[in-house]
């Protein structure tokens, strides 16, 4: 069997979903869940971006044990400089080097001539050959792009000395049988003494980003991209857990298989939505919480009778099953600590020492800790350790009228404490009025909903925001985290508040 190649872009294209914004600490840890989960090929970032984006790559690349960590950049001299000074450090660095080809963007973004492109190709190809072993080329908006056109601008990197061509469909504008019929021209044309792998990265603007990557694979790609949940920019990208699953269970068909261990997609999942603010729909294939729920009797009849009737994924495939902890108040810091390097978690003796005292806390609230509580648990460190801003205090209190009161309190840093009180028509509008006034901001919220980490009366609420500038041109994204909704809430309020202080309140 061929083995179909595993690029994740979660950190790089996944970010530019709206609202989507991790710190260089969350990155790793996704980072080394997604090496935990089986990715051969992680997109850290785009190091000229921002510093941040450059100091996560450098932290990922300095992390990452197994996987090739990739650096994103343009067709510039500056781009390519700096995503070699990232990943100096990297056991196995590559970069990913793109620029249009597609006659719009040439003509309108790039204000570039075709011969003008193709020249620069060859030249900052050649260049990264340079610093690089491993370089990836990509034609932007290949799929937009007249055949014989980027048949010739693949053949120029090819020439410079990229060994990887992804083929992104970068609008989400074709579809499978067009796809397919592209990386089938393009491997059947291009000219190589060595062996060059196609990539496809597709988004999902019609709706078609897993079976246009399938669709590539049967005409001979050998790499997929894609991120974690499908997040990304618009409609996202191909969801990596579909096309793995779609592998494994179609082996038969497309007599392929990757490096993935399926049984951490859940987990990989859950880290991903927890960290962006971005929920899994219910019925998100794979991952999403009625993939495996069956309420029609004759399916349920079917099911009870022989699981095969009605599911062709069974829920421990990818890690979806109910799984009770046997920690709890009387549990030791050993056995706390094994715990969390079983889940992937590498901690410091101080990341430990403040996680140990957060479990002891929740199993003193719990009758039974689970996974998902201990996931949560760090997911709220990790939180709170980066935050600028933090919730100190809340407090309710009924107006007469019917209204509700709220006097809510935060910690700006430097242990400087602003408290405001504000009315609303109910506890939550009161509290995030009163939180509206400390950031003296007036957003506009977009979304709100709750979930229960685990069943019971006993479960932490998660709760998540979405909060956009007056203009709509932005979101952010907050979660919050907690035994009491009321405190989850204003925690996930100020989360969002703080990036959006940092990008918007900025400018005003």
């Amino acid at each position: 069997m061929n083995t179909i190649q595993f690029f994740d872009t979660t950190l790089r294209d996944g970010e530019q979903t709206p609202g989507v914004n991790f710190n260089t600490k969350e990155k790793v840890q996704i980072a080394k869940q997604l090496e935990k989960w089986g990715i051969d090929t992680i997109e850290a970032g785009f190091p000229i971006a921002s510093v941040g984006d450059f100091e996560a790559v450098k932290a990922i690349a300095e992390n990452a044990e197994k996987m090739t960590v990739a650096g994103l950049a343009r067709c510039q001299k500056a781009d390519i400089d700096r995503a070699h000074e990232a990943l100096q450090n990297a056991k196995h660095p590559q970069i990913h080097v793109f620029l249009a080809t597609s006659p719009v963007h040439m003509e309108y973004k790039l204000k570039m001539t075709p011969d003008e492109v193709i020249a620069s190709i060859k030249e900052h190809v050649s260049y990264a050959k340079t610093k690089f072993e491993k370089i990836q080329f990509s034609p932007e908006d290949a799929t937009r792009t007249e055949k014989q056109f980027l048949l010739k601008a693949v053949q120029t990197a090819i020439d410079a000395g990229a060994t990887i061509i992804n083929v992104p469909d970068t609008v989400g504008y074709s579809n499978p049988t067009e796809y397919g019929a592209l990386f089938k021209f393009l491997i059947e044309n291009i000219q190589s003494d060595q062996e060059i792998i196609f990539s496809s990265h597709c988004h999902d603007d019609l709706g078609m980003a897993t079976a246009n990557a399938l669709a590539a694979i049967e005409n001979g790609a050998r790499r997929v991209e894609g991120t974690i949940n499908g997040i990304g920019e618009r409609a996202g990208n191909t969801a990596l857990e579909e096309v793995a699953l779609a592998l494994y269970i179609r082996k038969d068909f497309y007599e392929a298989q990757s490096n993935i261990t399926l049984n951490e997609t859940k987990r990989t999942s859950d880290l991903v939505s927890r960290l962006s603010g971005v929920a899994v729909p219910r019925n998100k294939a794979i991952i999403g919480a009625n993939a495996y729920a069956h309420e029609s009797g004759i399916h349920q009849d079917g099911v009870l009778k022989n699981p095969d009737t009605y599911e062709i994924i069974t829920p421990s495939l990818v890690g979806v099953n109910e799984n009770s902890l046997p920690l709890g108040k009387l549990s030791g810091r050993h056995a706390f600590a094994t715990k969390m390097d079983a889940l992937g978690y590498q901690l410091t003796e101080e990341e430990l020492k403040d996680a140990f005292k957060r479990f002891k806390s929740l199993a003193d609230k719990k009758k039974q800790v689970t996974e998902d509580d201990l996931i949560a648990l760090m997911v709220g460190q990790s939180q709170e350790s980066s935050e600028d801003y933090r919730l100190e205090r809340v407090q309710l209190q009924y107006v007469s009228d019917g209204s509700q009161g709220a006097i809510v309190s935060i910690n700006t840093g430097e242990d400087e404490s602003k408290t405001e009180s504000a009315i609303g028509s109910g506890s939550i509008q009161a509290i995030y009025n009163s939180i509206d006034k400390i950031f003296v901001q007036k957003p506009e919220l977009q979304e709100y909903y709750i979930k229960a980490i685990t069943g019971g009366e006993d479960a932490q609420a998660e709760v998540h925001v979405t909060i956009a500038d007056s203009e709509k041109n932005k979101q952010f994204n907050g979660i919050g985290i907690d035994f009491d909704v009321l405190q989850a809430s204003a925690k996930a309020y100020v989360k969002a508040s703080e990036q959006f202080q940092k990008e918007v309140g900025k400018n005003k």
